[in-house]
């Protein structure tokens, strides 16, 4: 630990009572070794900068990291958020931080140094100033908070030596990830701790980890968060999560298939919210359109309650979410192993399916859009009932919206009533 300047005083005063206060010779020698245990002091991390101006920024990126530390060290020694010297110390770190982020991001006049950025990153993770950063994000001040989201954000792309390495220090360290995750109970620190976590799961060994964990399984009520912005930025991560690495993902959703898509279609699909279903039918089209989730799309499409979900969002008054609905519905009609819960399903209902159809229409020529509906139309009309259809297999559609403009939401509790 640094010696201060109170205990190298109080060392040498003894020394002087002792007989070289009388001597010339003796206090110029002692003033010569009190200057160099002052410089020696002075240069350690922890006092170096107590003399230095509060505007001017440490010079090297190895010291800015060190500083940063140690002003991030000491954010619990303060007793309360008046008192001066925690103000100063946060003013110096804002600065600091800032300066950080201009070393990453570079700045108007120059580009970002790649020395300086490698420099930057090794002593970030060698330091463990990314664990303070992200663990601190409370206490820091708005501004301050911004600057430290996007280094955090920054450092995941940053390669040195040619590697990544955040992801190996997020790998050794996942307890990280819980308190990402964790961060959008906290609506004022939810999206930049999600803005921090869609950049650190780029990594795969980061993203299986949270696909793995218990997390999943949250998003899917913080995706119905009240605030609109933390809940849009939730789904962004979910999407992230499920979309990015392929075969990840795809193990994931076959290994949790059963769980998985019953949160999905009860708390997304049939949400109650709008923006929550429109976003949830996009982003089922793109899971089940995606080829390397082919074995996850067959069982799917092999579900009378999926279809009967599918039915029920073709008649949704918004035509983004017909069209979104329509993507996956043909993905029923053209599996060529349908079982005959399916076919009789579509046979039961195949009149009022081949008048939506008739009149469904999108605002746009689209020649794919009209061949594939042509091919629904054509496949519905050719299929023949398997066995007698029962009152069980018959799918009611909901009635139009309401003149108000209220969207009709029927759950699947309420089909079956109806069937």
């Amino acid at each position: 630990m640094p010696m201060l300047a109170t205990q190298i005083t109080a060392n040498k005063t003894p020394g002087l009572e002792k007989g070289e206060k009388g001597s010339h010779k003796a206090v110029k020698r002692s003033s010569n070794n009190l200057k160099k245990l002052f410089t020696k002091a002075l240069s350690s991390t922890g006092v170096k900068y107590i003399f230095k101006s509060k505007t001017k920024p440490p010079k090297t990126p190895i010291d800015v990291v060190r500083r940063v530390t140690f002003l991030l060290a000491a954010l619990d020694s303060f007793e309360d958020n008046v008192d001066p010297k925690r103000f100063d110390k946060m003013q110096e770190l804002d600065s600091l931080l800032h300066e950080m982020k201009s070393i990453l991001y570079g700045s108007n006049e120059c580009e970002p140094a790649v020395e300086a950025c490698a420099q930057l990153t090794q002593e970030l993770l060698r330091d463990n100033a990314l664990r303070l950063i992200i663990l601190c994000l409370p206490k820091l001040n708005l501004e301050a908070r911004k600057d430290a989201t996007r280094i955090v954000a920054n450092l995941q792309r940053q390669p040195v030596n040619s590697r990544l390495i955040a992801s190996d220090y997020l790998e050794a360290n996942p307890d990280l990830m819980d308190h990402l995750v964790s961060g959008y109970d906290d609506p004022g620190l939810a999206l930049h701790y999600g803005a921090m976590l869609r950049e650190c799961i780029r990594h795969q060994v980061v993203a299986r980890y949270v696909l793995r964990s218990e997390h999943m399984k949250r998003f899917f009520d913080y995706m119905q968060i009240p605030e609109f912005d933390v809940a849009a930025d939730a789904t962004a991560t979910f999407k992230e999560l499920i979309t990015r690495h392929k075969s990840t993902i795809a193990e994931f959703l076959f290994e949790n298939y059963d769980w998985f898509f019953t949160e999905f279609n009860a708390k997304l699909l049939e949400s109650a919210n709008y923006i929550t279903r429109r976003q949830a039918i996009k982003l089922l089209g793109d899971i089940l359109l995606d080829r390397s989730n082919s074995p996850v799309m067959t069982r799917y499409v092999s579900s009378k309650d999926n279809l009967r979900i599918l039915m029920n969002l073709l008649r949704e008054s918004s035509k983004n979410i017909q069209l979104d609905a329509f993507h996956v519905f043909k993905l029923f009609v053209a599996n060529r192993n349908k079982p005959s819960d399916i076919v009789n399903i579509l046979v039961a209902n195949r009149s009022k399916l081949l008048r939506f159809f008739a009149s469904f229409r999108i605002d746009k020529e689209d020649e794919q859009f009209e061949a594939d509906k042509a091919q629904v139309v054509k496949e519905i009309a050719q299929l023949e009932a398997i066995g007698p259809l029962f009152s069980g297999e018959l799918h009611k559609f909901p009635p139009t919206p309401t003149a108000s403009g209220e969207l009709y939401k029927t759950p699947t509790a309420r089909i079956r009533q109806l069937m």
